[in-house]
């Protein structure tokens, strides 16, 4: 019997730990159906309290009595865990928490803490792949009282370390440029003011180890628009209900779809989603985004290397339409966690 860790919530705000947890349920309930496995969960409040659920339904989280970080991490070397999954999107959830998992002896699912810090950072990660000889757009990377970079519009302005969009503007009036890097570096301490890429098209491509070779899987395509919708906004991605409840805006058929395996545009997606796998060191799986210019050339715009495993993550929908399943592609995860001293052939292309 294995026991599966499922680490959740956030020590950042509760919007991060909802979205944790939205995630998290999903799987939970999807691999109960993997055999002889026993999941358990550590949950992390914005208080800075832990807790141990029996689950990550409201009336389950409100009645497990909360702990501090000394008596948490005591249950947690107690536990005799065999793998952690990390469920937590949050900067401090991809990184410390993820390496708090090793500190402890934990196999861990997915990537590394380095892998992840480096990806959270887009400048730093656009650096990584274009050393790798693949192509990015131009950008100026502007810290907090630096002027204001001379650039040609349109340009997309993005704070350097935020996630699902938040901060993100598309400039194409010059006398714009000010408040979108005003409003970047609010959320952040660098912003980055990249060149845009014309539409195209903007895909994401996910990439699995699964039996020894390093796989890309098919693209997912997302509905932009050159005058209405030149980017992918914030509530595009993430929007709450009038009862304050987290959903996803990216699952609905007219946002997003499947791309057909004889696109034309399939081969070049895949070979830079392989080439920055390597680049960035990914483990078990990784997540490019790229924008298609209207000549059909690929340019990477960022990485998001997690999976959550719930059924609605776009790793697991991409690798189901290749014909694995959820319950295989986590059982093959957890595999590629657990083993040590492997030889990574896939690495060899």
């Amino acid at each position: 019997m294995r026991r599966i860790l499922h680490c959740t919530g956030s020590p950042t705000n509760d919007d991060w730990a909802d979205l944790s947890r939205l995630y998290a349920r999903g799987a939970l309930e999807a691999l109960a159906a993997v055999p002889d496995t026993e999941h358990l969960v550590v949950d992390v409040s914005p208080d800075g309290t832990w807790r141990f659920p029996d689950s990550l339904h409201a009336d389950a989280l409100a009645s497990a009595q909360p702990c501090d970080l000394q008596t948490a991490l005591s249950r947690l070397a107690a536990l005799t865990i065999d793998v952690g999954v990390p469920q937590m999107f949050c900067p401090p959830g991809l990184t410390d928490h993820r390496a708090l998992l090793s500190v402890l002896g934990v196999a861990s699912v997915g990537n590394s803490a380095t892998t992840m810090a480096l990806t959270a950072d887009k400048a730093l990660a656009r650096a990584v792949v274009a050393s790798a000889g693949i192509d990015v757009p131009d950008a100026v990377l502007v810290r907090r009282g630096d002027p204001l970079p001379d650039v040609s519009t349109p340009v997309v302005v993005k704070p350097v370390d935020t996630d699902n969009s938040a901060g993100v503007h598309y400039v194409d009036e010059p006398a714009d440029l000010g408040d979108a890097v005003t409003d970047a570096l609010a959320r952040a301490g660098a912003a980055l003011v990249e060149t845009f890429v014309p539409l195209g098209r903007e895909v994401r491509c996910g990439t699995i180890v699964h039996g020894g070779e390093l796989i890309a899987l098919p693209l997912e395509e997302y509905a932009v628009d050159p005058v209405e919708r030149p980017i992918r906004r914030a509530d595009d991605k993430l929007a709450r209900d009038h009862d304050g409840e987290l959903g996803l805006m990216a699952k609905t058929s007219d946002r997003a779809w499947i791309v057909p395996v004889d696109d034309p545009v399939v081969p070049a997606v895949h070979e830079l989603a392989r080439q920055a796998h390597i680049a960035l060191g990914c483990g078990h799986h990784g997540l490019v985004d790229v924008r298609i210019d209207p000549d059909g050339r690929p340019w990477f715009l960022e990485a998001g290397p997690y999976c959550s495993f719930a059924p609605s993550s776009v790793v697991v929908t991409m690798a189901d339409s290749l014909g694995i399943e959820l319950v295989e592609l986590f059982e093959h995860a957890v595999d590629f966690a657990l083993e040590s001293g492997r030889e990574p052939t896939w690495w060899k292309r």
